[in-house]
């Protein structure tokens, strides 16, 4: 079976990818949000013309054969692309076999604990436990994740005073029983990282998320080994031989591959497979509901170090207008705290066409 034509559909922040094979048989990805306008051409020019032609059952080498053609080019946006054809292949194999991804990596559907995860920084201590509070009682979260400092920050608050008042605040807002989590995103120092992680501690926080620059992982390292809560990151990591030197140097407690970033569930599988080897839980970044929450879902059912809980994005319209309408129906309908991994073949979400018709659109063909 070949791959015989490549789609995208795409606008500023979402971009799907639609794969052909020769038989006629098709599968639905995406490529990682933000510029995704941009992530399609390059989709294109550099992932495609390497992948038509070529086995559509074969991803391990298909990813690393256009990994090594483009070597020229090993950053992020190559494999952001790169996610586009690979979440499309596991797409079409599922559909082809009849199973769920989750059934075709070694895991099962079921229902998997989820975090609500705020991305927001502009909102007052108060009005930020006032939400989780609603959060807890309509849905039933038991696990909550806010933000401290600016993101890469140096040591600057978003506003002077926020850390030390929101995490007193909304800690005991929610109070015994829930699970109290942190993202500092890159935000400070060390020294400082450590007195808020004192804070953290105090108040009953577990997770202390991305504390310092990530490319200074010594830096992580120091406050990971200070504190007693756990010290999470990974999420902007994107090479694997990079993640081979972090895993050797243990600077986080938990990693967190994001699958869209790492260009696709193949390459994270590597990623989750390392850690566990190392002893360290893997907890994926998935900061939006796009398909990448979907595609951890798959991921975290099936990885036998799979961490407590599903990051699960609670910002609706009015922060992320562009997740409107991208699937039909609700895949993504939390109860008790939790949500369910699709029985359905492949990653068991159909998109919607109304969203497909108002996208731009474009195709490499084989020829």
């Amino acid at each position: 079976m070949k791959i015989a034509r490549l789609e995208t559909f795409s606008n500023e922040f979402v971009g799907f990818v639609r794969v052909t094979a020769d038989t006629g048989d098709t599968g639905w990805g995406q490529v990682s949000t933000y510029n995704a306008d941009i992530t399609c051409r390059i989709f294109h020019r550099q992932v495609a013309p390497h992948a038509l032609g070529k086995d559509a059952l074969d991803l391990d080498d298909l990813l690393d054969r256009i990994c090594e053609k483009e070597h020229k080019f090993p950053g992020s946006y190559l494999l952001r692309a790169l996610a586009g054809i690979d979440t499309a292949l596991w797409d079409l194999r599922g559909r082809i076999e009849g199973k769920p991804v989750v059934a075709l990596i070694g895991g099962r559907p079921g229902k998997l604990r989820a975090y609500a995860s705020s991305m927001k920084r502009d909102i007052a201590p108060e009005d930020e436990a006032r939400r989780f509070l609603e959060l807890r009682d309509r849905f039933g979260f038991d696990a909550f994740k806010f933000r401290v400092g600016a993101e890469c920050g140096r040591d600057v608050d978003e506003w002077p005073g926020r850390t030390e008042a929101i995490v007193p605040i909304v800690c005991r807002a929610l109070g015994d029983g829930v699970a109290k989590l942190v993202d500092a995103n890159s935000g400070f120092s060390p020294k400082r990282a450590i007195e808020v992680g004192r804070l953290l501690e105090a108040e009953g926080v577990s997770h202390f998320e991305e504390p310092c620059p990530y490319w200074e992982p010594d830096w992580t390292r120091e406050v990971a080994d200070a504190l007693s809560i756990d010290v999470a990151g990974g999420e902007q990591d994107c090479d694997l031989a990079w993640w081979k030197q972090m895993i050797r140097l243990r600077p986080v407690d938990i990693v967190q591959p994001d699958v869209m970033y790492m260009g696709g569930l193949t390459r994270t599988l590597r990623v989750a497979r390392m850690a566990a080897e190392a002893g360290l839980p893997c907890t994926p970044h998935a900061a939006n509901l796009g398909l990448v929450t979907m595609c951890t879902m798959h991921l975290l059912g099936a990885i036998p170090n799979a961490g407590k809980y599903l990051e699960f994005s609670i910002e609706g319209d009015d922060y992320y207008p562009w997740q409107r309408g991208l699937f039909l129906g609700d895949p993504y309908r939390v109860e008790d705290g939790k949500v369910e991994i699709p029985d359905a073949p492949g990653w068991g979400v159909e998109i919607d066409p109304a969203w497909l018709e108002k996208a731009d659109y474009a195709v490499s063909e084989r020829r």
